[in-house]
Formats: structure tokens, sequence, C-alpha cells
């Protein structure tokens, strides 16, 4: 993997690990799914208007329009949908834990999809990922819960599952069509059904509209999602998913940086441990953690 690979995918997952403190700062001025249909819009549209002054084609054949829509209904619409709600209802602690059981999903559909094998190596690391994120989330689970919390998991597993089969879905055209229009249409298709779930259960009208609101809503729209997507498509066109999933792990550390730097929050030793644990994993996953179907280590 070169180093700018490396660079581009790590910046993919910076950019996520922002997002969760946009969302949270955001659904206080914006009813849930209202903020989520307005996000995926304005970001779809942002890579739709983009590729179309570029003259960028529009995907080919049915098979890899549906492919869009399916990633448009797993990432957007499923994904968007489980991760406003499921703030309602879990702690981060948790909430990071089930969602970072998506790269363990993920390996299993990749293999049987994409026929993509994890090695020994690449095993080992995405476990110790995962004990990592268990670890880093372990102050949480002590934390006063909240007696809804068993909804909060399943919107989180909802997100999860719609995000596996969507980088699935994005590996599966990675190279073969527009990376511009079709994460900008995957944007406006999974925007629909969270717009209508939205009319037919909130009230859009009464989003407060401040100066704030929009800078929140712009910062998640074109950095947290259409920047993002784009930037993860173009990583699929050169190395396995299981590879770049990997990396995905340091998304919660990006967000302990994140909350230590700007609201004065504290590491606590079982952090510190979980990070060590999770980058030591990404290493093991990222050097020859995975093999094609013939065998040959990526």
């Amino acid at each position: 993997m070169s180093f700018l690979t490396i660079a581009q995918v790590i910046l993919v997952m910076l950019l996520w690990g922002m997002c969760y403190p946009l969302i949270a700062a955001g659904i206080a001025y914006a009813p849930h799914l209202t903020f989520a249909a307005s996000r995926a819009f304005l970001a779809g549209l942002t890579l739709t208007g983009l590729a179309l002054v570029l003259c960028r084609p529009l995907p080919k054949g049915t098979a890899h329009w549906s492919i869009v829509a399916t990633v448009g209904f797993g990432a957007t619409a499923l994904g968007f949908l489980g991760m406003f709600h499921a703030a309602e209802f879990v702690s981060p602690g948790l909430a990071t834990v089930i969602g970072n059981t998506q790269p363990l999903l993920a390996a299993v559909l990749g293999s049987m999809v994409l026929n993509e094998r994890l090695t020994a190596r690449g095993m080992t690391g995405l476990t110790l990922g995962f004990v990592g994120i268990l670890s880093i989330a372990a102050p949480q689970f002590i934390a006063p819960g909240r007696d809804n919390y068993i909804f909060g998991v399943a919107y989180i597993i909802l997100a999860a599952l719609g995000i596996t089969v969507s980088n699935v879905g994005i590996k599966r055209i990675a190279g073969k069509v527009d990376p511009l229009m079709a994460m900008g249409l995957q944007m406006l298709i999974g925007s629909v059904p969270l717009a209508l779930i939205a009319w037919g259960t909130e009230e859009p009208s009464t989003v407060r509209w401040s100066v704030t609101f929009i800078g929140i809503l712009l910062a998640l729209s074109l950095f947290g999602t259409a920047l993002v997507y784009w930037l993860w498509f173009s990583v699929l066109e050169k190395i396995p998913l299981n590879r770049a999933n990997a990396f995905s792990f340091l998304i919660p550390i990006f967000g302990l940086t994140i909350g230590a730097l700007f609201f004065g929050e504290t590491l606590q030793w079982p952090q510190l441990v979980g990070i060590v644990l999770v980058i030591f994993g990404v290493g093991l996953v990222s050097h020859h953690g995975t093999r094609s179907a013939a065998g040959i280590a990526a």
C-alpha cells in the first residue's frame, strides 16, 4: 500500500470521526431525519452537479444502476437513519463498539461476494482492533445508561448492516463507474426515503435556521459526506475492502482526540490501551492481511 493511499484512507477516517460531534451539535437545531435528509441531499447535489459540470458519464447498464441504488439505500438511507436516531438512546461508547462490528461483518460478506480472504495475520488484526474498540469504550459502559437503549442498539445494527452492504457494493463498481457521479447519485437516491420518513414523522418546518446550523450542515454535507465518499470510492479502486475497512477502527481514536482538543475530555488508561491495540491491529491487516481467492496476499 503506497504512502499516498494510506494518507488518503486515514483522511477518510478522520473526516468520518468528525461526523458524530457535528451530528450531536446539529440535532439541537433540527429534527433528526430532516437533518439527515438535508445532509444527504446537499452532499448528493454537490457531487452530481460537479460530475455534470465535468461531463462525467452516468452509470451504464441495469447492473451498475442497481448497485448504485443499493449503496444509496444502505449507506445513506439505512446508515443515516440508524446513525442519527441512535444518538437518542445509546451512549457513545456502546455506539462505538456496535458500530465497529462493521469491518467484521464486511469481512464475512466480502469473502462471499468479492472473493477476498483474510490471512491469519489479517484475522488477528481485525480481532485486536475490535478488542481495542472494547477497551476504548469501556469507561462508557459504567456511565449512567438510558432506559430505551435497546432501540439505540437496533438503530446502530441497522446502520452497520447498511454500511456493510454498501461497502461491498462500492467495491463491486469501483473502477467501473465514475466516482463523482456514482457517489452523488447514491446520496440523492438515499435521501428520498429519508425525506419521506421525515415528512411523515417529523415537522421539517421546526428547523431553527441560524449561521451556526448552516455551518454545521455545510461542514457535515460537503466534508463529512461528499468529500469523504469520493475519497473512499477512490481508495476502494486501489486496495481490497478488508484492508481499507480495518482503518475504520481508527475513527474512535480521532473522536477521542477531537474531544480532548476541543471539549476538554480526558483519556483514561483503558482508552490508551485500546488505542495501542487498534493501531497494532490496523497495521497487521494493512500489511499482507488479505488475499484473493487465488491465494495472492494483498
